[in-house]
Parts: structure tokens; sequence; C-alpha cells
């Protein structure tokens, strides 16, 4: 008898997680989130009946929402402040939507955070200066957008980042020196920005990186001679800039070398390990360079 007892006490728990709900403060947050992306429109809306955990889109663990995929869900209209309430997030993706307004400051309350994509909307502004906060944050896309001002030094805090993806954008001013505190980064794009001065040193650093997207922008002075430190590159498209010496990239380890376009100009640069039969190679700042940033 006891045997059935338990069984049916069992039974209930699990009828009771099943039907168990988030807190009011998450669920006013995800509220606003769908008032403010203005949700009647949305392709795939929320049915405010069902539980949070059947909504489209919202992943429910332990009654906290840990992921919100609205991946081109058609959201329009500013992010709300409230969504830095959402303190369980780990994956964020709101990418390809028409989004507009300023990242939330609040956003960088989100320090369980590992997965933050912002790419293709119309968000302006700057980023959050204290992005840093965002310790577990693993990668951080946001191109196609309009942000404006400078790269945060305090990005460089936020060491379990592997992708940065900040290209096509308004961002101004040099590449901050921190990005080289970054050791676990694997794919850095900042292409087409206005961003200006010299290529830290500090960034022959990220020994993992295998893709450095940098061309189109202003950028200035002689390559790093401590490029030669990154043994992982695979990709590197430093070209459209103003550089006035690529003779550093001769230190280079080219052997596993997939692309290389940079402005050759009148230099003599010699790439002995270089196999041009699965390089391709680009010296001309008149071709214009692969997009590797789309989707």
């Amino acid at each position: 008898m006891k045997k059935y007892f338990y069984a049916f006490l069992l039974s209930c728990f699990l009828m009771h997680s099943a039907f168990a709900d988030i807190s009011k403060e998450e669920k006013s947050a995800l509220i606003d989130l769908y008032t403010a992306t203005n949700g009647s429109h949305w392709t795939k809306k929320w049915d405010m009946d069902e539980p949070v955990s059947q909504w489209f889109g919202i992943k429910v663990i332990d009654d906290k929402v840990v992921e919100i995929s609205l991946f081109r869900n058609n959201l329009q209209g500013p992010l709300p402040e409230s969504i830095g309430k959402l303190e369980n997030l780990q994956v964020l993706n709101l990418a390809f939507n028409k989004i507009t307004g300023t990242i939330p400051s609040e956003l960088a309350k989100l320090v369980n955070l590992k997965v933050l994509k912002l790419e293709m909307n119309r968000i302006k502004g700057s980023l959050p200066e204290d992005i840093g906060n965002m310790v577990g944050l693993e990668e951080f896309t946001a191109f196609n957008n309009f942000i404006t001002g400078t790269i945060p030094g305090s990005i460089g805090e936020i060491k379990s980042l592997r992708v940065l993806n900040l290209s096509s954008n308004n961002l101004k001013g040099e590449i901050p020196d921190s990005l080289g505190s970054l050791g676990s980064l694997e794919s850095l794009g900042l292409f087409e920005n206005g961003l200006e001065g010299s290529i830290p040193r500090e960034m022959g650093a990220l020994t993992n990186l295998k893709e450095l997207v940098l061309a189109n922008n202003q950028l200035g002075g002689a390559i790093p001679k401590e490029f030669g430190q990154l043994a992982s590159l695979r990709v590197l498209q430093i070209q459209n800039n103003k550089f006035d010496s690529f003779k550093n990239l001769q230190y280079l380890d080219t052997k596993g070398m997939l692309v290389l376009d940079f402005d050759k100009g009148n230099e003599k640069l010699d790439f002995k390990d270089i196999d041009f039969s699965k390089t391709r190679m680009a010296d001309t700042k008149f071709e214009e360079g692969v997009d590797d940033d789309n989707e």
C-alpha cells in the first residue's frame, strides 16, 4: 500500500512541476518585452493564457526563464529596461528583427548570459559602458545595426568570450587594448565601422583567434609584429584601411591560412609558407572583401 501511496505523491509532484510557473517579476519582464516590441504583430505570438513555458521561443528550467529565442520573428520597437530583471537568462537571441532604440544599460546586469545575439536590427546608441559585468558571456553578435560610440574597455573583462562581432555599425575611436585580455576569443569581427588608430599589439596574445576581420575602417600605423603569435589564425581581412606598413605580416604562421586580404601597396612581402592552392589572398583595395558575418 505504501508503494502506491509514494507513487501517488510522486505523480502529484511531477504534475505540479509541469504546471509550475515563473516568478511574477520574470513574467512581467516578458510581458514588457512583448508589449514594447509590438507582440500583436509578431510572426509567432504569445498566448498569455498559456503557461510561460509554452510561449514561443521561451525555455524554462526550474521555474526560471533561461532562454529567449525570437530570431526573425518581426519584433518592432525598443527593448524595455525591465529585461535586466531576467537574471537567470543564459541565451537571448533577438537577431534579424526590427528592434529600434538603444541597448538598455540594464542588460549588463545579466551576469548569467552566455549568448547575446542582436544582429540585423535597427539598434542605435552606444554599447553599455559596464558590459564587462557580463562575465559569463561566450558569444556577442550585434553586426548590421546603427551602434555608435566607442568599444567599451570593460569588454576585456569578459574572459569567457569566444565570438565578438560588431561589424557594420558606426563605431568610432580606437580598438581598446583590453581586447588582448580575451584569451578564449576565436572570432573577432569589427568590419565596416569608423575605427581609428593602430591595432593594439596586445592583440598578439589572442592565441586562440581563428578569424580576425577589421576591413573597411580608418585604422592606421603598422601591423603589429605581435601578429606573429596568432598561431591559430585562419582568416585575416584588414583591407580598406590606412595602414602604412604590412611588413610584419611576414611573421604570421600562414601554413593553415584560408583567407588573407590586405592592401599590399609598394611593399614586397615574402610569405614562404603560404599555400596558394588553399589560401584566398587579395592584395588590392579595389577587390571587394568577403563579408563572412552573414548567417
